[in-house]
């Protein structure tokens, strides 16, 4: 029995057109300019210019605004405009001290106008062993190391209320101060009330400078001092309590924006939850690991006080070194002096992604950033990984 296949006319043109490919590519090869390929183009130099893997910055001016809180001017060395940013998002600095190898992530509080100009701005409150680096390493005229801008604490129009409450304590005041700035300068369009949370009036920082921000913004920037430890007028006294934040929440839909210590955040946990908002209008800043692990839920309790060995594979190399039960294995990586990539360290950017080959770890599950697959196929965050038994990590080159 045979077949019959019967085709069209349109069909056999087209075979013929798919038989004489060929022929038609070599032609256009044969008509091509000899000129080589470019070395680089336009798109991949704008890409470098506007997320580069680093910055080299020189401090020229430092500003105190208490003992132990210091502002650091950066401009760019060549004089060049800075990567530009949005209002809220934060800069790691890369540094070295006592042996380590480090990065700390900090909030920019200067307008992304000033980027424009090579100029960026970050505050830093004196409590730990990177800002203690940054307050004795950094003078006017030395040279630093930043990343690119990077986070998601900034407004979203496709995402975000037009109107944002922030709810600030302490130094988390400085990305509100980034984004009042932001909007004074027309960068942003949205409106912000910040509520400005320290146990004193003295301990404010930023307070002319926001009181400035408020009358050149037309009435979009406001904010109001919110004082635990003592009372004073034209001053809210006691703490960021759902009543507090009613009282100043509009009725229109709005965001709430929180920035400060992990005190705050857990006080806050409790009032939000009393507000009955959705989860999607809430939106928290980040700032490094969750503490003493011991605290958090989950954690189990025989493994406190306890130390482990972190084994390193990283190419041709093995690397062992010791780490605390009780602290970030990220930490305990960069103590033995060990480059490795990472930025935010709070869980959520993903630069510090490792493979765990072997062992256990506890991860809180409110900082677990982590892409299912990652869950599932053994990578984990060492900035917000706590070990439980020895460790072996297969960490990439930064």
């Amino acid at each position: 029995m045979s077949l019959k296949v019967k085709v069209s006319a349109i069909g056999l043109l087209d075979m013929l057109k798919f038989k004489n490919q060929t022929k038609v590519r070599e032609k256009t090869i044969e008509k091509g300019a000899e000129t080589p390929l470019p070395n680089s183009y336009a798109a991949n130099a704008l890409a470098e210019k506007m997320h580069p893997r680093a910055q080299k910055m020189t401090v020229c001016e430092i500003i105190p605004r208490a003992d132990d809180v210091k502002t650091f001017v950066l401009r760019t060395e060549n004089g060049q405009s800075a990567a530009p940013f949005s209002a809220g998002q934060y800069i790691s600095f890369s540094m070295e001290a006592q042996g380590s190898v480090f990065t700390r992530p900090v909030s920019l509080c200067s307008s992304p106008a000033l980027a424009r100009q090579g100029i960026y701005a970050v505050t830093v409150k004196r409590a730990g062993f990177g800002s203690n680096a940054m307050f004795e390493q950094f003078v006017p005229g030395q040279t630093v190391t930043v990343s690119a801008p990077l986070g998601n604490f900034y407004h979203r129009s496709l995402r975000d209320a037009n109107t944002v409450l922030a709810l600030a304590g302490g130094i988390g005041i400085t990305p509100f101060v980034s984004m009042a700035h932001a909007i004074a300068d027309g960068e942003e369009n949205f409106s912000l009330t910040i509520l400005y949370g320290t146990p004193t009036l003295a301990q404010a920082y930023f307070k002319e400078e926001l009181e400035e921000l408020c009358r050149r913004s037309g009435g979009k920037v406001r904010f109001a001092h919110v004082l635990s430890a003592e009372k004073r007028d034209g001053c809210e006294h006691g703490l960021l309590s759902a009543e507090l934040i009613r009282k100043y929440m509009p009725d229109a839909p709005c965001s709430l924006f929180l920035a400060g210590p992990q005190a705050m955040y857990r006080f806050l946990d409790g009032e939000l939850a009393a507000l009955g908002l959705e989860q999607k209008w809430v939106r928290r800043e980040l700032f490094g690991a969750a503490g003493d692990p011991a605290s958090l839920p989950g954690y189990p309790a025989e493994h406190t006080g306890k130390h482990y060995t972190v084994t390193l594979q990283r190419e041709n190399e093995r690397l062992t070194f010791p780490a605390a039960a009780n602290e970030p294995l990220l930490v305990a990586i960069e103590r033995a002096a060990i480059s490795a990539n990472s930025h935010c360290r709070s869980g959520e950017c993903g630069w510090c992604r490792t493979r765990l080959l072997r062992g256990n770890v506890f991860v809180p599950q409110e900082r677990d950033a982590r892409r299912a697959a990652d869950r599932l196929f053994g990578y984990i965050h060492p900035c917000i990984s706590y070990p439980l038994s020895d460790i072996t990590l297969a960490l990439s080159n930064p």
